[in-house]
């Protein structure tokens, strides 16, 4: 994170020292914060290059909208697996801590001014802690570890067509399909409740994509009046089928707005709110068979609102001008999950734009 920021107030220096060329600068806030994606078409022959890196962290866990201890977990909540094999009657293995890093990089092309085609790809890597209770019942722990994924994940490609576009007003169509490139059979070495390390296959929300050819639509709005602008952006995630392994993730439902502030003519401020809607997953992968919640199809989704605030910066001159970086962070508001999950606590966007 030092890192980060560092980062930013050096480009900040070097905007601020920044005179302007003869060259057409575009508005700090001409696009969306660098939470949104999708949202904004290029003119005719323009492309775009992007990056973003995406921080989120969860702590602690949610049983809907109430925390709940790793004691209460271990004590009271069933174990779908029960029956089987070694299996105890309620879950004694409890997520604590995740950390999610994405690199997304995107690009964009406008073969038209009513149309832009736009294609991202990420690298994603999931840090999960987790703490093992000792036999079938009771709350003497027996010990820790942790569990990492990395690879590549699902590659998006998309459209976006023009609707409405006049001089303080602009709305699009989104449609994009995401094509099962990440790995859903990543493996790890656990610490089970009989004091055994085997390696198995890790629990869904540690896998690098959802295994299906998923549809992606959506509609974004955006306008502006002087130095404040405003948008808007519904998209979806609808699951076309079960994947390899025998299921499928719960669709999801986004809607976020946003407004926006120039306070000068290389810098912008944000304000922005964000809700989902996750359904659960139908069916399972039969090797994922453990005493955790992360493994039971029926603990995923949810509801999820969260608040966050943003800074856009764009060059002015030399081999600065008209790129933009820009940051964004977000606090969690409100969740409501089915069962038993891990509570995201913050989430840090940080991204890079260059259009010519």
């Amino acid at each position: 994170m030092k890192f980060i920021i560092a980062g930013l107030l050096c480009w900040t220096n070097l905007l601020v020292f920044a005179q302007n060329d003869n060259r057409t600068i575009a508005s700090p806030d001409s696009h969306a914060p660098i939470g949104v994606m999708g949202d904004h078409l290029h003119k005719k022959g323009e492309i775009m290059f992007s990056y973003r890196y995406m921080i989120m962290s969860m702590d602690g866990n949610l049983s809907g909208s109430d925390e709940i201890s790793a004691e209460t977990i271990v004590t009271t909540v069933p174990n779908m697996f029960a029956g089987n094999s070694n299996m105890p009657p309620t879950l004694r293995v409890v997520p604590l801590k995740m950390t999610m890093n994405m690199h997304m990089f995107g690009a964009m092309y406008a073969p038209a001014d009513w149309i832009t085609l736009m294609a991202m790809g990420m690298y994603t890597r999931n840090d999960m802690e987790l703490s093992t209770y000792q036999g079938g019942s009771g709350t003497t722990v027996l010990g820790m570890f942790q569990t990492e994924t990395k690879g590549i994940g699902d590659i998006k490609l998309g459209a976006l067509i023009k609707l409405i576009k006049t001089e303080k007003s602009a709305m699009h169509l989104n449609f994009g399909i995401s094509l099962p490139v990440g790995s859903i059979t990543q493996s790890g070495e656990i610490l089970t409740p009989m004091n055994m390390r085997p390696t198995v296959r890790v629990p869904y929300p540690m896998q690098l994509g959802s295994g299906s050819l998923d549809l992606l639509p959506g509609i974004t709005y955006s306008g502006s009046q002087g130095k404040l602008g405003w948008g808007g952006q519904l998209t979806g995630t609808l699951r076309t089928a079960d994947n390899g392994e025998g299921y499928k993730f719960g669709n999801q439902l986004n809607a976020t707005g946003w407004a926006s502030h120039r306070m000068a003519k290389w810098l912008s401020a944000s304000v922005r709110s964000m809700f989902s809607s996750i359904g659960k997953i139908k069916n399972m992968d039969d090797e994922i068979m453990l005493p955790v919640q992360t493994a039971h199809p029926t603990f995923q989704g949810g509801q999820k609102l969260d608040l966050a605030l943003g800074i856009n910066m764009i060059g002015q001159t030399g081999f600065i001008a008209n790129q933009r970086v820009a940051a964004e962070f977000a606090l969690l508001i409100y969740q409501n999950l089915n069962g038993p999950q891990m509570k995201v606590v913050s989430t840090w966007t940080v991204g890079w734009q260059y259009a010519f």
